[in-house]
């Protein structure tokens, strides 16, 4: 079960000073605005993240004209924002117009006075720019697995993606967003929508966006991210009014639910719809718009239930400047190994030690499974190989006890592409690869599902076998495999690469952790010494 590990090549430093840059986003209902702190290693901070909703699109789609009071809006937010960068010493703001700038036939007119009035320089991206963007935001924040739908449901318009985890396979952008389909159908409407309207809605989304959905049949769809504020208002309302504040499945809108808070929304006038638990007030008068999208969509494509991503269109840009500007080769990273890699060198972790750690802990853990030692797979298995490259990350703080600033790290760091259980599996391996070992009554333990307790106990031997085998931090071990001699005894062969006595005393320490985990008796043998491979090629 060979995982690659190109989270271990060293990537070549493009700058050695921090610096700040701020990504801005000038959408067709708000302005938003990212400031980043790229640090030379690689890493970065998000220092702000700001939205204010302008209405740039209001009473636009009939004519294609900005209208003055709303530019007025979107400088005067821009002029802000743009003082609010300069205060945390933003070298650049990188900024960007969508649906309601591209449209309008004035759009020279209001680039003119942001670049005169607020000091932006804004260029206008075309909507599958657009839908690429909001992929790169997207899919580096999600753990993908085959091919997946993404769809952002904006003011003006709708972008919909298709892509895995290497590479978008199909981008689209509709002229369908909450504020064009209010602004043409729903304008000045403050009663309920009856089933009739609701429907003629349904079929101008279909007529618009009917070849786009062809398209998206012949995909092999596994997964869908909904990631506008849109989506997310609709999944915060099916939370609150569906399910009182308790959602079986976080983080997921359900078809069956949208279709219920849709018939909740239609039934109810605008000054209602402005109270209504998880909705706010200020979307309330072009949810319906948004919604008759995402309805479609779903229903069409037979998807039942769709994702929440709370990244968009900024993070793509700070993604697509690091691709570009400063990280040519971070690309070449899963979204797990970029946010683990990135953790552990915001903790100035000793990347060396890190790899050989988990390097080891692999080829125990393969050999492991080869001697039916245990049945965990591959899925674990990374687990394990990350648990590793982190299990050390907590001496940033200090030595003392670093195992549970580790964990602690790991549960609170906002890693990437992990769900909660994957973390709180990873914290616990990683708590437990010094010290005393776990009884079954550890608060650590006790806080997971009984299966995953299994694994942790696991885990955590593999890695204090694994940690002892690099004990002085200097790669003197150069693989280690189980072997089976009899029914009550394995054999560790050790590979070394030098002089590992050190590591040798260190590994006598587990063998009685090893017999009550495994149930055998744990003996060590010695090869040749040959030069170090890696347990993973």
């Amino acid at each position: 079960m060979p995982i690659e590990n190109p989270i271990s090549r060293a990537l070549p430093d493009v700058q050695d000073t921090n610096s700040v840059i701020a990504f801005m986003d000038m959408g067709t209902n708000s302005v938003r605005i990212m400031i980043v702190r790229i640090n030379p290693n690689h890493s970065y901070t998000i220092l702000s993240r700001q939205k204010e909703m302008v209405r740039l699109g209001a009473n636009e789609f009939n004519d294609k004209i900005l209208k003055v009071d709303a530019m007025e809006r979107a400088v005067n937010v821009c002029r802000n924002f743009e003082t609010m960068a300069r205060s945390f010493k933003a070298e650049r703001i990188i900024a960007v117009g969508t649906s309601a700038t591209r449209d309008a036939k004035n759009r020279q007119e209001f680039i003119a006075r942001l670049k005169q009035e607020a000091g932006i320089d804004l260029r206008v991206i075309s909507g599958k720019e657009e839908a690429r963007l909001i992929y790169l935001g997207v899919s580096s924040g999600t753990n993908i697995q085959g091919n997946s739908l993404f769809i952002d449901i904006g003011g003006g318009s709708t972008e919909i993606i298709v892509g895995n985890e290497k590479e978008h396979l199909f981008l689209d952008s509709l002229k369908l967003g909450a504020i064009r389909l209010t602004m043409l159908y729903l304008k000045n409407t403050e009663g309920p929508i009856s089933p009739k309207r609701y429907k003629n809605l349904l079929n101008f989304v279909r007529n618009k966006s009917i070849r786009t959905l062809q398209h998206l049949k012949g995909f092999n769809i596994q997964k869908a991210f909904g990631s506008s504020g849109t989506i997310q208002s609709l999944a915060e309302v099916a939370c609150q009014v569906i399910h009182n504040g308790t959602m079986e499945k976080k983080g997921v809108l359900r078809l069956k639910d949208l279709k219920q808070v849709i018939e909740i929304l239609c039934s109810m006038p605008l000054k209602k719809r402005l109270t209504l638990p998880g909705l706010n007030p200020r979307r309330a008068d072009i949810i319906i718009g948004g919604a008759v999208i995402l309805d479609f969509i779903l229903s069409e494509l037979r998807i039942k239930e769709i994702c929440i991503s709370n990244r968009e269109l900024r993070d793509g840009l700070l993604v697509n400047y690091l691709y570009r500007s400063e990280h040519p080769l971070m690309d070449e990273l899963s979204v797990r190994q970029r946010s683990v890699l990135k953790l552990g060198r915001r903790c100035s972790f000793d990347e060396q030690h890190a790899n050989n750690v988990a390097r080891l802990s692999l080829s125990l853990f393969d050999s492991a499974y080869e001697t039916g030692l245990h049945k965990q797979g591959q899925i674990k298995r990374e687990l394990l190989y990350y648990a590793a490259q982190l299990h050390d990350i907590g001496t940033f703080i200090s030595y003392t006890n670093h195992h549970s600033n580790s964990a602690h790290f790991i549960r609170n760091a906002d890693l990437l592409g992990f769900n909660q259980d994957e973390l709180a599996i990873m914290a616990a391996t990683v708590l437990f690869h010094r010290k005393s070992f776990p009884g079954k009554k550890h608060p650590a333990l006790k806080a997971l599902e009984e299966k995953d307790r299994d694994i942790v106990r696991t885990q955590s031997v593999f890695l204090r076998l694994a940690e002892s085998l690099d004990r002085s931090h200097g790669g003197l071990v150069g693989n280690a495999r189980f072997q089976v001699k009899d029914p009550q005894t394995v054999i560790l062969e050790i590979t070394p690469a030098g002089d590992c006595q050190l590591e040798l005393w260190g590994v006598l320490r587990h063998r009685e952790v090893f017999k009550k985990i495994f149930g055998k008796n744990l003996i060590m043998q010695i090869k040749e010494p040959v030069a170090l491979q890696s347990a993973t090629s």
